[in-house]
Formats: structure tokens, C-alpha cells, sequence
């Protein structure tokens, strides 16, 4: 993977996390990407496994909630890449209301795997509230 493959990556990923679009998200993982929204958790596994847990379906334990639309904003970009991993750091932010104050920032690291096509394979996330604004 290039930094540039990996950047467009990353602006895909914030573009289908606002959208909740199904196809969108799931054009960003492998059939076989094993997810995880904590390091220390179980993966999510497989394609279809992401796309529920991002939209909020299911029961699935550690899965995200589906936040409000115009309540948050994202920007990452690539850190490092060696071969087919890459990370990237950048901000959550959560607004209190679409064009509201922002109420809490999360400053985020991925770790990410790439297969051929250029979709992830292994995804971990590490993030820490920052301090309310």
C-alpha cells in the first residue's frame, strides 16, 4: 500500500460512517476482515458481521451505535506503512446537535491490514476521550 491508497482509504471510511450506507461501508472490507472496535475484544468477523455492527443491527456485544447524522466529524491520515499494515491517527469529534457545540473529542489510532484489492483485512482501533472542551 502507498500513503495515498491509504488516505483515499481513510476519507472513504469517514464518507460511508456518515452515509450508513451498506454497500458503501461494506466496499471498504474483505470478505474475510476481522474488525475489531477494541484491541482487547474479539474480532468481528467477515464482511457482513462489519457492515451490521457499523448500522447498529444486531445484538452483537463491543458493536458500535449508530450516531445521529450531523452529530460528528472525522479526520485521519496514514502515520506509517510497512508493506501491506498501515496506521493512521486523527480525531472523532461529537457535536451536541447537528451544527452544535462540539461535546467530546477522541483522538484515534488504527491499525490496519490491506489485501490486494486494496480492501482492509484486519482492522483494530485504539482511542481515548480527550478533555471536555
Amino acid at each position: 500500500m502507498e500513503r495515498a491508497e491509504v488516505d483515499r482509504w481513510l476519507e472513504a471510511y469517514v464518507a460511508a460512517w456518515k452515509s450508513y450506507d451498506a454497500d458503501q461501508i461494506g466496499a471498504l472490507f474483505s470478505e474475510d476482515v476481522r474488525y475489531r472496535y477494541y484491541p482487547y475484544d474479539p474480532p468481528f468477523e467477515g464482511r457482513e458481521a462489519v457492515v451490521r455492527s457499523w448500522l447498529g443491527e444486531g445484538e452483537a456485544e463491543g458493536a458500535s451505535g449508530r450516531d445521529a447524522e450531523g452529530t460528528y466529524d472525522a479526520s485521519y491520515a496514514t502515520v506509517a506503512i510497512d508493506g501491506d499494515v498501515a496506521v493512521a491517527t486523527g480525531t472523532s469529534t461529537y457535536f451536541t446537535e447537528p451544527g452544535g457545540a462540539v461535546e467530546k473529542v477522541y483522538y484515534n489510532c488504527f491499525v490496519m491490514r490491506f489485501d490486494a484489492d486494496g480492501r482492509c483485512s484486519e482492522y483494530t482501533e485504539w482511542f481515548n476521550k480527550g478533555p471536555d472542551p
